[in-house]
């Protein structure tokens, strides 16, 4: 083993140090993306998904689908290290890897402008002491082509995001209520992991509190402390479950958030850009000091 003194760059992040704690930046990668892709005239922009625009599965030949799936990959690295707010972007078009049309093709210079936008926005940590909180969220049939929805789930740790995800759900919801139900069970899976990772690492008070877990549906709300489950789908039996035996072993808690105030929103859909810019202020994205 060999000491290298203070972290710099560790896998194509930029670790920063400042006064109240430190921050990860990937505008380097960001950067050799953006040459790799020059030919594409890649043109700044505001957000990273035009909400006007209905993406379908491609009839027609593949346009350039190696290269599209070289894009979607740099793309995905860039997602799960630093930069949650281009999540939903990616899994969208990561569905039409196989077969990418032109009209994907300008999807995918749009996440680029908007990175080549906010390129030195970095996720800043230093909110002390730490508490681990999620959100999550649903977007209900999201998805034209196979009337599926689409799940978020967000938490935050020490000011800043520490794991996100932005996934299509695998079974088709029959309301709102029932797809911010899967949603808050996938979230409350993940939660059980991270409560695990950080009981391991010892520095938290022993036993630990539950871990608070926000949603925005009154419905779903009910349904996770009601203790009879009424409804006839099996998919939501088994979810209704799980999450009613995570908070009844204390792992989690389950309380309402506004709208405007779930940082899981930005999972599951595409929005303007102000509320884009002040969800990722709460989620620790900043400008680089």
């Amino acid at each position: 083993m060999k000491d290298l003194n203070e972290v710099d760059t560790l896998l194509g992040i930029k670790v920063t140090r400042h006064s109240g704690g430190f921050a990860l930046n990937q505008c380097h990668y960001i950067d050799k993306i953006l040459n790799k892709f020059d030919h594409l005239n890649i043109k700044e922009a505001n957000t990273p998904y035009d909400s006007s625009c209905k993406l379908d599965k491609n009839s027609g030949r593949a346009i350039a689908q190696i290269e599209y799936a070289s894009a979607i990959g740099c793309l995905m690295y860039v997602t799960h290290c630093t930069r949650p707010d281009i999540a939903f972007s990616v899994c969208k078009l990561s569905r039409y890897t196989s077969n990418p049309s032109n009209d994907h093709w300008k999807a995918i210079g749009r996440v680029l402008g908007y990175l080549k936008r906010t390129r030195k926005l970095a996720l800043h940590y230093d909110h002390f002491p730490d508490v681990l909180e999620g959100f999550s969220d649903a977007s209900w049939i999201s998805s034209g082509s196979d009337n599926k929805s689409t799940s978020g789930w967000i938490f935050t740790l020490g000011g800043g995001a520490v794991s996100w995800a932005s996934k299509k759900q695998t079974c088709i919801t029959h309301s709102t209520m029932e797809a911010e139900f899967l949603a808050l069970a996938a979230a409350g899976k993940e939660t059980e992991w991270l409560r695990n990772m950080l009981l391991d690492i010892e520095l938290w008070p022993q036993p630990m509190p539950a871990i608070s877990l926000r949603c925005d549906c009154d419905a779903t709300l009910c349904r996770a402390y009601n203790k009879i489950y009424n409804g006839k789908s099996r998919h939501i039996s088994l979810r209704h479950a799980y999450v009613k035996q995570l908070i009844s072993d204390g792992i989690i808690t389950v309380t309402y958030v506004r709208y405007c105030s779930n940082l899981a929103n930005l999972f599951t859909k595409g929005l303007p850009r102000d509320i884009i810019f002040s969800t990722t202020r709460e989620m620790g994205l900043k400008l680089i000091e």
